[in-house]
């Protein structure tokens, strides 16, 4: 039979901060798997691209293409504003992606056939409207945060003079979430903020979306799936997105032997720790843990940048050295799939909290910003697979209780039993005929207007 012709170009944007580009990166690595014939343009800055492209390896048919960061020559940061990264990025975001698809489109001589971006650039809605070509949403995180963000105006609307305790029980599958739980630029915070401002464009622009898809799969919150189904012209859950469309390796690393470590230990006895690769929490809660893991005894596993070692307490690491290991980064999926791991101490990014649900880990949630509270509510409250922290943050007496809930009491038994559960379905649902992959066949269709030239998952 003669081989069609399903050659496409598709271009995709990728969001260059926090953990946004690994996860985009890999979904497009897997949907390229399926449709070897389609070329996929991948942009990003140049810094962004060169963290990826230094640990991962990309298929063959996927192109890395350097953006401006929007950054002048010669510029200098304020001090203190956080942010400034952001806002030269995507004040420039438009005119740079742009200037990058001419040069794409020159450099192949394929005329783009639909874009896939990451949900934060809403501007993208009306680019593909002129461009008359279909946009493809990805949102990187959970249902629960792009439900938020959709119903930006009806919160501020309805629960504007409402108190921070009071339930979002108007908005579907959110009866257990307080107006608290909420990131910030929706009802409290800088409204007016570029990231605020992106997000409520981001909220307004994703029913516009030929097909948002997202980092979760459809089994974890029904509820608040169906509802947004309703509200885009298509939802897909084709997550997790590191077990449907793991990056590959360019090199498997366990520099610091977090492994070996691990294989020492006894199941179930270990807690791993780690608030992910933006926060760090105040020195005095790196002091409260420390003491409460040197007043308990239990072996801990603990992921800590080098320039916050420094508050830890003065000769900490010598006196817990045959207890436990601080090291500078952890192979964290590797180490949640480990037995010996019993609880799991984290920021509730969304990465970190599917990877928990994966490796069958309870978690204890000790949530900073954006939508990590949500997040440390829908793992409490809704799926009661963890503990959250009291509201000040870490301190010794709240660690050892959320410790003795985890180890020592019948409802830390629950927890294990029911994150059990979960990674059970997880783990369907990224098999044949389960959900996400399911999923994934229908985005690799959308994405390649084509009929698939490989149907094997590996």
């Amino acid at each position: 039979m003669e081989k069609k012709d399903f050659s496409g170009h598709v271009v995709v944007f990728a969001f260059p901060f926090g953990t946004h580009v690994t996860p985009l990166f890999s979904i497009i690595n897997r949907i390229a798997s399926l449709s070897p014939d389609t070329h996929f343009s991948f942009f990003c800055t140049l810094k962004a691209n060169n963290s990826v492209v230094a640990k991962y390896s990309s298929q063959p048919n996927v192109k890395i293409c350097d953006l401006s960061d929007g950054i002048p020559d010669g510029f200098v940061f304020s001090s203190g504003n956080n942010l400034q990264e952001i806002e030269l990025f995507m004040e420039a975001a438009p005119l740079s992606f742009r200037d990058g698809i001419k040069a794409a489109v020159a450099e192949t001589g394929k005329e783009i056939t639909c874009l896939v971006t990451d949900a934060f650039f809403g501007f993208m809605a009306e680019m593909a409207e002129e461009m008359t070509v279909p946009w493809f949403a990805c949102w990187t995180a959970a249902a629960i945060s792009v439900s938020c963000h959709f119903y930006t105006d009806f919160i501020r609307d309805t629960f504007g003079a409402a108190g921070k305790e009071e339930s979002l029980n108007l908005i579907p599958g959110m009866s257990k979430v307080q107006i608290s739980d909420l990131p910030e630029g929706i009802l409290f915070g800088n409204l007016d903020s570029i990231i605020s401002q992106m997000l409520h464009k981001m909220g307004k622009s994703l029913p516009k979306a030929d097909a948002v898809f997202i980092n979760s799969f459809e089994e974890l919150d029904p509820i608040i799936t169906n509802d947004l189904k309703s509200k885009f012209k298509q939802l897909l859950n084709t997550g997790p997105f590191n077990l449907i469309s793991p990056p590959i390796l360019s090199t498997p690393p366990d520099p610091y032997g977090c492994i070996p470590w691990l294989n020492n230990q006894k199941p179930q006895s270990v807690v791993y720790v780690s608030f992910g690769t933006v926060a760090t929490p105040p020195p005095h809660e790196l002091l409260a843990l420390s003491q409460a893991f040197e007043a308990i005894k239990i072996p801990f596993l603990w992921s800590l940048k080098d320039d916050a070692r420094t508050n830890l307490p003065d000769g900490f690491i010598d006196r817990t050295e045959s207890q436990g290991i601080v090291v500078p980064w952890t192979p964290q999926i590797e180490v949640l799939s480990h037995g010996a791991v019993g609880v799991f101490l984290t920021h509730c990014g969304w990465n970190s909290v599917v990877e928990s649900i994966q490796g069958g880990v309870p978690m204890i949630c000790r949530p900073f910003f954006g939508d990590q509270r949500l997040n440390g509510r829908l793992v409490q409250d809704v799926l009661e697979i963890g503990v959250q922290v009291e509201a000040g943050g870490l301190t010794q007496n709240g660690v050892l209780d959320c410790l003795d809930i985890v180890f020592g009491q019948d409802k830390g038994k629950k927890l294990t039993e029911n994150v059990t559960l979960l990674k059970q379905v997880v783990h369907r649902a990224i098999q044949p005929q389960g959900s996400s992959y399911s999923n994934l066949i229908e985005l690799t269709k959308l994405v390649t207007n084509a009929q698939l030239q490989s149907m094997n998952f590996v």
